[in-house]
């Protein structure tokens, strides 16, 4: 399964009354899948998941497949910091018709290097679906070293590829340099979209890709094609607006950038919150100049 070079981290939209907002979740899927998403990641840490009862977890799974239709690849997030919870929360997914699992550090217990070789193991042997780690120490307090990325690929087969949220692109090098050509290592910075593919990572797990999916196609295709001139262009012209995004708190925001384009995604549920009136004014002005910057590559893009 070939999950593309830009996956999109979606968010969860929610009504006042912090149930799911399911026509907008809806109009969410298309807009990414018309914007430059490879594949989507459902219940990742983007969509609030801790937030989630494990009912909303399986229903907006059920709910993202059955919308995406097969137009694209659909991941669910099922890792957890218990095991055998994972293995459920797997097996669910899969029975909804997901494409892939996405499975995530244990967090809080943080577990040695053989614990989370074992806990991976283990869950990827109950599914015949492709596996992504996610390894995001900034969240976790643990981060997967580069020699159990290695390890685990080679020795299981259906572990296909890892998001790597390390930040640290000596890390991703050592890995991309050491495992088989069809393991695939890609960002979950923004940021570090261009120079992980710079060093042979595949591509990006993204947040950003919500508003600007067109922009960081364009930027990678320009990558692949040579343009390396013009992959740079974009790239520089998109970190103040990454930066921004990540200002507060994750996923506030984006779901404030997505009201820019129309979508109602404003509210989170607690412990995260809305944005402050001078916090968002502060992103308004780094967006209208992120427009104006786009403007001139934008109008080179293939539709």
């Amino acid at each position: 399964m070939d999950f593309g070079r830009i996956g999109t981290a979606m968010i969860t939209p929610f009504k006042k009354d912090g149930t799911i907002n399911y026509p907008e979740l809806e109009r969410i899927i298309d807009h990414l899948i018309e914007n430059g998403t490879d594949s989507i990641i459902a219940c990742g840490t983007t969509s609030e998941n801790p937030t989630m009862s494990t009912e909303e977890k399986i229903e907006v799974v059920r709910f993202t497949v059955e919308k995406v239709a097969g137009r694209i690849p659909v991941i669910a997030g099922t890792g957890d910091n218990e095991t055998a919870y994972s293995i459920m929360m797997t097996h669910k997914a899969e029975e909804n018709g997901a494409n892939g699992i996405m499975l995530v550090t244990p967090y809080y217990n943080k577990p040695n290097q053989r614990g989370m070789y074992a806990h991976f193991k283990t869950i990827a042997k109950e599914t015949k679906l492709p596996v992504m780690l996610y390894n995001v120490p900034g969240r976790t307090g643990a981060n997967i070293l580069a020699e159990t990325t290695i390890a685990i690929s080679k020795d299981v087969p259906n572990i296909t590829c890892i998001k790597e949220a390390s930040g640290n692109l000596d890390q991703m090098g050592d890995i991309i340099e050491n495992v088989d050509s069809d393991f695939h290592v890609y960002s979950g910075d923004d940021g570090l979209t261009l120079p992980l593919l710079a060093i042979g990572g595949r591509g990006i797990i993204s947040v950003a890709s919500h508003v600007v999916g067109k922009d960081m196609q364009q930027m990678v295709r320009a990558f692949e094609e040579g343009r390396h001139q013009e992959a740079a262009k974009i790239h520089r012209a998109l970190l103040p607006l990454v930066r921004a995004l990540f200002a507060q708190p994750n996923p506030s925001p984006i779901k404030y950038a997505m009201t820019k384009l129309g979508f109602d995604t404003l509210d989170v549920r607690m412990p995260m919150m809305e944005m402050l009136p001078e916090e968002k004014a502060a992103f308004d002005e780094i967006w209208d100049t992120y427009q104006e910057k786009a403007k001139g590559f934008r109008a080179l893009q293939v539709n």
